[in-house]
């Protein structure tokens, strides 16, 4: 991509993300409009010792965006490059958000294979994190990926794929931002299809015992279990040939907006004020919830709007270990000093071989913990760390943990071998900062 070499320098210098749990003031913030532009600016920081980070939505829980030097916005690398309805792929600016690449696609007859339950982040830090849906036959978002461009810590443009570059390509599709900029990416697609939702709640100990089965026979499965209650919700989403029972706008209105949204949003501020109310007020939550059958283009089933604030931690675990790690979560729920007022999300994903996604090498089971912004989370939070990471879990890079290079190496069996392709990309460190410096080591 050509364009103008100036950074673009705008005056926003404060960010915070989503959740506002993070939040940083940068000396300088960038907005460059092009490839060579963002390749000017890295070059200028690295000779000048500096350093620069990119940043998408800011939808990430950890400070793994947090700049204190320069900031680097994707904001004006949103745009597509290419569509090949053909072969199935497009190319799009790495800062283009989730939801207009959605949209983008299906102006094409086309959609991703899989989606997370959030669409605002962007592709960049989507793929960069881990992000992923759930499904047995699906990895992470970054195993779409067909090729990338990179721009590295000297400022050289590197274009990777499985045949070009092919180790720089299995580290930086998920590469926590620390081996370069991604300013494009090629991702393989699938002709437009519509979803099936089933929702419905169902008693743990049943949706427990038939899992294996229920994984294998349906497309995606999840499942939120309500703390202080033997109740789930169940979703599942298969594949269908039509859109044939789209949801009244009401009752999706109702569904997702008033009861999802802002009835649980005030059920949450009570329970913060009133935690000796939180066991009640998730056990109405749950049986307040009924079933309910759809139809609709993937993405506006995969994706849902999340307007209540919530802080986060995810682990992704072998699967076989889902049961045990559950039975220690509810455990650690029931003595806690501080209340629950979140469900807890369980998601399911394939093997990959991307070195540093959650999934490498052997299929997964996501237990995902939340709590409301404003209340507390550190005990409950370190508490889960301890169950998953004696399972032999790996935490999203994006949500909250409280690993360290140390304890993580053993978790990921390339690790090593990111760590040669970082300092052979980035030497100097120019897109370091403290959480690289805390999950991969200085």
């Amino acid at each position: 991509m050509g364009g103008i070499a100036s950074p673009g320098r705008n005056a926003g210098t404060r960010w915070s993300n989503w959740a506002g749990n993070q939040r940083a003031a940068a000396r300088e913030a960038l907005a460059p409009g092009s490839t060579d532009a963002v390749a000017a600016a890295v070059r200028a920081a690295r000779d000048g010792g500096r350093r620069i980070k990119p940043v998408g939505s800011g939808h990430s829980f950890t400070d793994i965006a947090r700049s204190d030097d320069q900031r680097l916005e994707l904001t004006r690398l949103a745009g597509p490059v290419a569509v090949d309805r053909a072969r199935r792929r497009v190319t799009v600016q790495a800062g283009m958000p989730l939801h207009a690449l959605n949209e983008l696609l299906a102006a094409h007859g086309l959609a991703l294979p899989n989606l997370g339950d959030i669409d605002a982040q962007t592709v960049a830090g989507a793929i960069s994190t881990g992000t992923h849906g759930t499904g047995a036959a699906y990895g992470c978002l970054a195993t779409f990926v067909e090729a990338l461009t990179l721009v590295t810590g000297a400022g050289d443009v590197l274009r990777c794929s499985a045949d070009s570059h092919p180790e720089v390509f299995a580290a930086a599709r998920v590469g926590l931002g620390a081996l370069g900029v991604i300013v494009e990416v090629t991702l393989r697609c699938v002709d437009a299809f519509w979803l099936r939702a089933d929702e419905r709640p169902a008693p743990l100990a049943a949706v427990l015992a038939d899992l294996p089965a229920t994984v294998e026979a349906n497309d995606h499965l999840e499942f939120y279990w309500f703390p202080y209650t033997d109740r789930t919700q169940v979703k599942v989403n298969n594949r269908v040939p039509a859109d044939d029972r789209p949801l009244p706008r009401l009752r999706r209105w109702l569904d997702d907006e008033f009861l999802a949204n802002t009835v649980f949003a005030g059920a949450c501020r009570i329970g913060r004020a009133l935690p000796r109310a939180v066991p009640t007020i998730s056990a109405v939550s749950a049986r307040a919830l009924t079933a309910r059958t759809y139809t609709a283009r993937s993405d506006k089933v995969f994706c849902t709007p999340r307007r209540v604030r919530f802080i986060e931690m995810e682990y992704g675990l072998p699967r076989a270990v889902l049961p045990e790690a559950l039975t220690g979560l509810r455990r650690i729920v029931e003595r806690l000093p501080c209340k629950v007022l979140f469900p807890v999300e369980v998601r399911f994903t394939a093997p990959d071989d991307i070195w540093l996604s959650h999934g490498y090498g052997r299929e997964s089971a996501y237990i995902a913990i939340h709590q409301y912004v404003g209340a507390p989370y550190e005990p409950y939070f370190r508490a889960f760390e301890q169950v998953a990471a004696a399972l032999g879990g790996r935490p999203h890079w994006g949500k909250l943990h409280y690993r360290d290079a140390g304890s993580l190496r053993a978790a990921y069996p390339r690790f090593d071998d990111f760590l040669a392709v970082r300092d052979r990309l980035d030497p100097a460190r120019v897109f370091a900062n403290a959480y690289t410096e805390r999950v991969l080591g200085p």
